[in-house]
């Protein structure tokens, strides 16, 4: 039998500034190929941006790859008569010879009308993808080179591209990549959430990275202990353990026209496994007081049940869990931060 979950209601009046979402937030439905009348896939942004539309969202941001001239004109035009904003989400170049590549994306993207680019640095995590410094610092090295190729195509398009704090930078790290950098074309695209998988308060991280924070994942995060650390999880806003109304008070002061987009990603709990040796590898940043902290604030804030999981749902009851997330999201943004 499928799981049953309520749905918040919309409010039948929108008014200018309701939050986005992020194409992540919807991991089991883009390009889903689980046949459901109920939850359709969603085979491109255009479906995307159609459906948070209907469901009350401000915007979206989502992958630019692969953009065709004629396919951004229908983005735009898709956009156009939606009203939400567009935000890409783009791949850094890794070598002078992608640069081609990188720029007609950034083309793509503007032609469709975005507003910037988000971009990310590593795709995985840093205390999984890396066993020593010796391989975290010639990652360092690669991505700085990435961000500094892709500087002199923003700039001269002018759109702004911003760096995901993406379990790859701590915050002080990405805060010091930005200011060396010294482009106002390029800044932070601030995730709420990621950094507590290094120790760091997330509402530390947050103060750090706002005064460069052109866009922004919003999430809360939900903690619970296990044998080798702690688990993390997304969970629907307010349930966890970030301060969502300073962070989304923080990040318009330093910037009244950043947008909030929402991203909830449904899946089970991540293992941060900060009792073993190697987690520890490639961090210079945490001392035994900060350490201590983030333990203290762990256990003082042990989420409620069980965290969100996946695992053993049928795909129906996977895209049904992920919509309820979505829009529970949705509903406490309007209600308690003011994002409506």
């Amino acid at each position: 039998m499928a799981m049953s979950f309520p749905m918040p209601s919309i409010p039948d009046f929108l008014k200018d500034d309701p939050m986005g979402i992020v194409v992540h937030s919807y991991a089991a439905r883009w390009h889903s190929d689980t046949p459901s009348s109920k939850y359709p896939g969603f085979e491109n942004a255009l479906s995307l941006m159609q459906h948070c539309k209907a469901i009350g969202a401000g915007g979206v941001q989502t992958v630019v790859n692969g953009w065709a001239t004629d396919f951004a004109k229908q983005v735009r035009d898709v956009r156009e008569k939606t009203g939400l904003y567009l935000e890409g989400s783009i791949a850094l170049p890794k070598s002078k010879d992608e640069l081609a590549k990188f720029e007609s994306e950034v083309l793509a993207a503007k032609e469709a009308g975005a507003s910037l680019l988000r971009t990310a640095c590593l795709s995985g995590r840093r205390y999984v993808n890396f066993k020593t410094k010796e391989e975290f610092q010639e990652f360092r090295k690669n991505a700085l080179q990435s961000i500094e190729l892709a500087e002199p195509i923003v700039r001269k398009h002018k759109i702004k591209l911003a760096v995901e704090n993406h379990k790859d930078w701590t915050a002080k790290e990405l805060e010091a990549i930005i200011v060396n950098l010294g482009s106002e074309w390029v800044g932070v695209t601030l995730d709420f959430g990621n950094n507590l998988s290094f120790m760091e308060n997330p509402n530390e991280v947050i103060e750090t990275l706002a005064p460069y924070a052109f866009s922004t994942h919003v999430k809360d995060m939900g903690v619970k202990s296990y044998a080798d650390g702690f688990l993390l999880s997304e969970v629907p806003l307010g349930e966890g353990v970030v301060d969502l109304k300073s962070a989304v008070a923080l990040c318009k002061k330093h910037n009244p026209d950043i947008n909030f987009s929402l991203e909830m990603i449904t899946r089970d709990p991540l293992e941060i496994p900060t009792l073993t040796e190697s987690y520890y590898n490639t961090f210079d940043h945490l001392s035994g007081l900060e350490v201590a902290r983030i333990d203290r604030l762990i256990h003082k804030n042990e989420f409620k049940g069980e965290l969100p999981h996946v695992t053993g749902m049928s795909k129906e009851e996977q895209l049904a869990y992920e919509e309820h997330n979505v829009l529970a999201c949705l509903s406490y943004s309007r209600n308690s931060l003011g994002l409506v």
